[in-house]
């Protein structure tokens, strides 16, 4: 006998004509759990079919189940139908979106930085944190809702960085600092993006904003919940410095950790066991996209790279590799992560996998 969680979803996607809008329906198409039935976008797009709306930049082809879908405005009245949505909107426009859909009872899952730092909104990463799910029923309570409810995921290149770090903090106890610097790929910044003469044989030693997003939503993401499940309580003794720069990589966003524990460290050998070992709850329950390996630890000297390592797990795993001692912390290493997978786009996706194992959807 199936179980409600097998059942097959009615999705709905907002931002659809954006780059990660169509990340969204890339992998939405390929996922038996989802069925594409609305696409939201700007007025402008609104009443056309997605075919003729959108201009398509992933490099699958347009998935055939939703080019003839009529775009819709962004209105929960024209959503009826959805059991859930997903939100690609820009920052700019998102807020008031979103809010609207979950007070419309909607459960919505947004990949948008607006509602990441609202205390009572889990700011999950699907392989890290879902236990921060404990905060829907205070959101629901506050409302008076019985199915709406508001699910971020982080930034695309803290999504990378926790995973290591959660399962460092796991197994060895309290971390006590960790500086990274970020190559991040030119898909992050969406389309039209940055400018070719910019970028091309060039690196850009600022993304406006992104530093101090890596910095607050690690404490977040690696913190906890408070003791009546209505708000995170994220790190306070950890301290985290991040510098970000936008690299000619389409894809695949690089970042090399430098990590100091808060007790005595583990060795090398130790550390490497812990990260292959490292599992997490989605996988447990089965989900569609949960990655068999969440990390990748690589030996080859020179590994991960972009393009060499950027679809490990479909795109919804980390490759770690450079293992190797610090002279001022404890431990360094290099990571990559898929900035419109697991970063992006794919993490929304299993968090509303996970959503519906669980039963809130």
């Amino acid at each position: 006998m199936s179980s409600p969680s097998d059942r097959v979803l009615n999705a709905g996607v907002l931002g659809a004509t954006g780059t990660v809008g169509q990340r969204f329906i890339v992998l939405l198409s390929q996922n038996p759990m989802f069925r594409i039935h609305s696409l939201g976008a700007s007025e402008r797009s609104s009443g056309k079919p997605y075919s003729s709306a959108t201009k398509w930049k992933m490099s699958e082809l347009m998935p055939t189940e939703a080019r003839s879908v009529v775009v819709k405005a962004c209105d929960p009245a024209l959503f009826a139908g959805c059991d859930v949505i997903f939100s690609g909107l820009d920052a700019s426009v998102a807020g008031d979106i979103e809010k609207a859909f979950f007070e419309a009872n909607f459960a919505v899952f947004s990949n948008a930085k607006n509602y990441r730092m609202t205390p009572n909104v889990p700011l999950c990463v699907p392989v890290v944190n879902t236990d921060h799910y404990a905060l829907i029923a205070g959101q629901r309570a506050e409302m008076g809702l019985t199915k709406g409810f508001i699910v971020t995921n982080s930034n695309c290149s803290t999504s990378g960085l926790v995973v290591p770090l959660k399962a460092l903090q796991d197994k060895f106890g309290p971390l006590k600092r960790v500086v990274v610097t970020t190559l991040q790929a030119i898909s992050g910044a969406g389309y039209p993006g940055v400018a070719s003469l910019d970028i091309l044989d060039n690196i850009v030693p600022l993304i406006s904003g992104e530093e101090p997003k890596i910095e607050e939503e690690v404490l977040k993401i690696l913190g906890g919940i408070n003791a009546d499940a209505s708000a995170c309580a994220p790190l306070s003794d950890l301290r985290v410095s991040a510098t970000c720069n936008r690299v000619p990589v389409v894809d695949g966003h690089t970042e090399c950790a430098n990590v100091e524990f808060a007790g005595p460290p583990p060795t090398i050998d130790e550390i490497k066991q812990c990260l292959r070992e490292y599992t997490c709850e989605a996988q447990t329950l089965g989900c569609y996209s949960a990655p068999a390996q969440v990390i990748h630890v690589t030996e080859e000297e020179d590994r991960p790279q972009p393009r060499l390592d950027r679809n490990a797990g479909e795109g919804m795993s980390v490759t770690v590799g450079r293992i190797r001692p610090c002279p001022v912390f404890h431990v360094k290493f290099t990571l990559l992560v898929h900035n419109t997978v697991l970063g992006a786009a794919g993490a929304s996706i299993l968090n509303a996998e996970y959503a519906a194992k669980k039963g809130l959807i």
